[in-house]
Parts: C-alpha cells; structure tokens; sequence
C-alpha cells in the first residue's frame, strides 16, 4: 500500500524536473511513511527515428509485503519497464509461478514484481489477470508510452491531467497541484454533480481538465495522445439460473477464498469490526485461517444511536478475538481542517468522521486491518431498497400509482427527523411518478433537482450548461438490462456510490494514518457472482443478504442476524445547533461565500433557520454545503 506520481510528456518544453517530482511525491508522504523512490528519464529525440517521450516516476512506499525488497520504482531485467504501484496483487503467487515458467528471472519477492514480467507478456492486457485492489502506472521505453490502470472495483484512486504533449498522474489530486502550471479552476458542473451525490463521479473532478480514472478502467499515453478504455466489462444484465445448492456452496468457496487471500502480510494484521453482518462474516473467515485471535478494533460514541460497540463486543466474544475497543468524542472543530486537507475535492460522507477515527486507532495495533464494505451492494442490504422494492410494486398497478402520486399527500405536514416515518412517506410520494431511475435519484439525492433549483443562483446555472447528473447514475442503471428494480439499484450502487464514495472514503481516512484496508467482498470473483445471483436470492420481504443468512448462518449469534442495521454515523444535525453553529453560520453567511456567487442568500438562510429551528433536519445539506466552502477557501482561495 503507497503513493504513487509522475508524468510523461512528449513535448521537452513540459519536463517535470527533479524537483518537482519530490515535491509531488513528498505531498502524499503519508501514504508511504517507510521509503520513497524516484525514476526519471528525459525527453530523447531519435531522428530519423521516433523520439522517446520524458518520463518521471515518483513511490511513496507503506512496506507491507517483501520488506527488504519491495522497493519502487521497480525494472525488468533490462529496465526496459518500470512500474510504480499503489495497493496489493493478492494472487501475486500464482501469477509468479507461471511467469517463471515462462522463463522470467524475479530479484524480489514482492507482488510488485510480477507486474512488469507479466506486462511484458501481456501488454495492457495484464491488468485483465489481476485480482487486487490497485492503481498502477507502468513506462514502456521500447513502444514508448505511459499506462496506467486502475482496480475493478475503484478501492484505489488515480487523478490525472493530460494536456498538450503531456500527462501528470497521481494516488490524490495534490500531487498533481504541486506543479504551478496545472490550473485550479472549478468546475460548475462538478459542483452541481457533488451536490447531488455527495461526491463528484468519476472521469469528473471538481477541478476543470483534471480527470480521474474510472474503476476497471486504463489509459494509454503516448505521441499519438491518450486513449481511455475499459478492460473489465462484467455483465450485469446476465442472471445465475443454477440451483440454490451450487449457488451456496460457490459462495461459501468464493467468500473463504477471498479472505484468505488477504491474509498475505508481513506486517501485523487485523479487522474491523462494526457489529454489522459484513465485517462480522469477514472475521468468522478470518479466525478460522489464523491459528491464534484475529485482532479486531471498533469505535464507541457518547451518542447511543450511534454506537454500537455492544455489538462488535458480542461478536468478537463469540468467535473468540482479541478485541480493541475505543471510546472516543469527535471533535468536529478538530477534525474538519484535517479531512478537508485529506480529501482534496469537497466529499460530503460526513461518515468519513468515524472512519477517520477507527483508522486512526487500528493504526497504533496494525498496519493492515480488512474491512465489510460492499456487502449491502452485492447482496442488497441498505434500507433504501425496500423502497425501491414498493416503487416497483406500484409501478406495475396503474391506478394506485396516481392515487399515491397525488398532489394531497405532498401537502401533508413534514417532520423535521431525517429518518421518521411521515417524512419517507412524503418523499416517496414525491417521488412515485418519476421514472423508476429517476425516483431513486431523487431517494438518494442530498440536494434533489427541485432543491437545488432553489439554491442555484441566476449566475451559476448560466454556467450549468447541458449537464445533468441524472445521467451518471441512468448509465449505471441501464447496465442491468430488464432486470428487477432491486437488483438494479444495487448494482448501480456498486458501480457509483461504491467507488465515488465508500471507497474514496476509507481510502484517504486509512492512508492519512498509514494504514492499509483490504475488503473481501470486493474480490471480482465474488462480485460478479455475486451481480448474477436472481433478486430472490438475496432478497425477500423487505430484507436483504438472505443468501447470507442461508449459507453463514451458523458462524454468528442470532441476534446479530436479526439486529437493525445502523449507519456508521455522527450526530451532524445536534453539532449544527451546539458546536458547529458559529462556523456554519459564519462560513456559509460570509461576505466571501456569498461573494463567490453559487447561491442564493435567502436559500442558504431558510436552510439555516429551519434547522437552527429544529423545523427540519438539514444536516446533511448544510454539512455538504460547509464541506464545499472550506475546500475552496484550503484549495483554491489560498
């Protein structure tokens, strides 16, 4: 696990010197705080032959795997390839067998290695071969060009920025901004698509020019220009007709193999435990490969709907770890600079808060902790999809669909509580004669269009143009062909507010403190079994991972099957009326916020006071909203 940086250019006027390159791999120091590595080749011209672009290459390494040997930039035997790698190659064994019988010599015993042998076979094509979570940039001298690629699942981010005759690459987006000459312009439809989602979708950033790599995605620079495209390409529209018993027994294989397989390390190493079904089922894995106590941490809040460490402490006595429990009380105030800092472009998951926190703890025990997330993805868990569920239901019994739909109900009076009962109703009944992907939008949404109608000033939408960020998530939707409503959804989740956010999330929270984070269900293997499975499978009355429950019911308490399910959140709307309410108020209402002409005052001030009230909860939009502001006064005001 590290950070990687560099450029290629074909054009010598846009070298990346010496310098700049330490200055771009020393801004990400804290991903890799035990070695740093620099390769650097200038630009060579040939004539009458083609001249071989400029290339810098710069690691920051978190030894995890090979730790005497693992140091990067690493070559092939006549350094005709190098490579710089951010992340782990889990089936590295199997993948080097085969290349040493294929007559590849290796010098190290890292998984790095196996990269350039194995592009030197494959071309491109070798990012096909791995299973990992990864983001890796490679300089071929002999075709004379740069790739990069990025993991199937987006656990690991790659930032770049082509312009001209050159490309600039980076692990996060300051990399790239530690050279003068990449611009620092704001993208007005990066702020529209934040707004929405929470989190600006990739290939977008919220900086104009500046891309991001999508998941499963590589990219190809070279004198003829950047080429971008997709090398993993599972079909979400094909659906397992197998009987249950091969189905379950696949899983049970799929699930054990996944986490065994990320049990490689020569570091210390342990799990997160929330108490939740995902990580639980990871650690009953976990515990049964190790032959001493799986090392499990969890967090406590002073806030009881928050916490839920007597869950994580039932389970780790059940399966007998050796578990860490942390109590802490987050201080907003504290903490806000530091993630604005970390996160580069605004992210409104204000989960981020105790992500931050469980990173920062496990790391003083460990150096690489796995994790559950992508469970309720793969095998449809949130909440939300109970509402899709009724959303289809009534979309199939036209008059019913009129009578919710109706006018009368959207004027029944709302409650303030984020989560009550007549506030869903409401906003179901907003929503129930849209179209079923525009309807989940809607669900989803912190700002939905209606709201964000309201909030857009006159100027900014006249710089909106034709964009909609409807069609990110339509996109995503449409990749499931006529599948049922559920299954879509989730799908669709897995492919956006997976890697946008969940991953993007833990990412910059664990390798802000050094510390690396494997998530098993996010093996490629599982998910695509996983994407095929029939909805029935994994759903039914209201309540997912059934299949689940059938094949692991056994390794948990029953009481940690049947538990609600609670967010991994903090309590924004009581810190906006206590400890937060002065910066709130005095950043969103500053002369230099509403200067910058985004927003309408009066909008931001109904905000304000309906939730200052206790009219309504907007925490959730006015934390995107404050989120936004500092950004732009740590990265672009400054």
């Amino acid at each position: 696990m590290c950070g990687i940086t560099g450029a290629a250019w074909t054009d010598p006027q846009l070298a990346v010197s010496a310098d700049a390159l330490r200055r771009m791999t020393d801004s990400i120091s804290h991903r890799g705080p035990d070695d740093a590595g620099y390769y650097q080749r200038d630009f060579q011209s040939r004539s009458p032959y083609p001249p071989i672009p400029g290339v810098a290459l710069g690691h920051r390494r978190l030894s995890i795997i090979d730790l005497a040997g693992g140091h990067q930039p690493l070559a092939n035997e006549d350094e005709t390839v190098w490579t710089v790698f951010n992340g782990e190659i889990y089936n590295f064994h199997a993948l080097r067998s085969r290349l040493e019988g294929a007559g590849h010599t290796f010098r190290t015993h890292s998984d790095t290695e196996t990269i350039v042998h194995l592009y030197e076979d494959e071309g491109p094509d070798c990012f096909r071969h791995f299973n990992g979570m990864f983001a890796i940039a490679i300089w071929d001298q002999r075709e004379r060009r740069l790739v990069l690629g990025r993991d199937r699942l987006g656990q690991k981010p790659v930032y770049y920025y082509h312009h001209a005759g050159r490309i600039v690459f980076g692990s996060e987006l300051k990399t790239l901004l530690a050279l003068p000459d990449v611009p620092r312009e704001v993208d007005p439809s990066a702020v529209d698509e934040y707004l929405t989602y929470q989190y600006v979708p990739h290939p977008n950033t919220i900086l104009k020019g500046i891309k991001k790599l999508a998941p499963g995605e590589l990219a190809v620079f070279s004198d003829a220009g950047l080429h971008v495209e997709r090398y993993w390409k599972p079909d979400f529209a094909h659906e397992d007709k197998r009987p249950a018993h091969l189905q379950e027994a696949e899983l049970r294989e799929l699930f054990d193999d996944a986490v065994r397989l990320r049990l490689q390390a020569d570091v210390p190493l342990g799990a997160f435990l929330s108490g939740g079904i995902d990580s639980s089922l990871v650690v009953s894995s976990m515990q049964k490969f190790s032959d001493r106590p799986v090392k499990t941490f969890s967090i406590g809040f002073p806030q009881k709907e928050y916490d839920e460490t007597s869950f994580a402490r039932q389970v780790a006595t059940h399966l007998g770890t050796e578990h860490h429990e942390f109590q802490v009380t987050p201080s907003a105030l504290e903490i806000l600079p530091k993630l604005i800092w970390h996160y580069d472009e605004p992210m409104a998951d204000s989960s981020a808060i105790p992500t931050w926190y469980v990173s920062q703890q496990t790391r003083a025990e460990v150096t690489v902790a796995l994790s559950g997330d992508g469970g309720d993805e793969l095998f449809a868990g949130y909440r939300r999809y109970r509402a899709v569920g009724l959303g289809a239901m009534i979309d199939r019994l036209g008059p019913l669909k009129r009578v919710l739909g109706a006018k009368v109900w959207q004027k029944l009076p709302s409650s303030g509580r984020q989560k009550s009962w007549l506030r869903q109703g409401r906003r179901f009944s907003e929503a129930i004669s849209m179209s079923p992907q525009r309807r989940y939008l809607d669900w989803i949404s912190i700002f939905n269009e209606s709201r964000r109608g309201q909030l857009y000033s006159d100027e900014f939408v006249a710089q909106l143009g034709d964009n909609d960020p409807f069609d990110f998530l339509k996109a995503a939707w449409q990749r499931c062909g006529k599948r049922d409503a559920v299954t879509c959804a989730s799908l669709a989740d897995l492919v956006t507010y997976l890697p946008c956010d969940l991953n993007c999330k833990v990412d910059i929270a664990s390798m802000a403190h050094a510390l690396e984070v494997r998530q098993p269900f996010l093996d490629y293997r599982l998910v695509e079994y996983a994407a095929a499975l029939p909805i029935s499978r994994k759903y039914s009355r209201g309540r997912g991972k059934q299949i689940l429950r059938k094949v692991f019911g056994d390794r948990l308490p029953k009481e940690i099957w049947n538990r609600p399910k609670m967010g991994f959140g903090v309590p924004l709307d009581y810190w906006f009326r206590h400890e937060l309410k002065e910066l709130l108020t005095d950043s969103l209402l500053s002369e230099k916020a509403l200067s910058r002409g985004l927003f309408r005052e009066e909008t931001v001030r109904e905000l304000l006071d309906e939730h200052m009230s206790n009219q309504f909860d907007h925490s959730a939009r006015l934390w995107a909203l404050l989120v936004l502001e500092l950004w732009q006064r740590e990265w672009i005001d400054a």
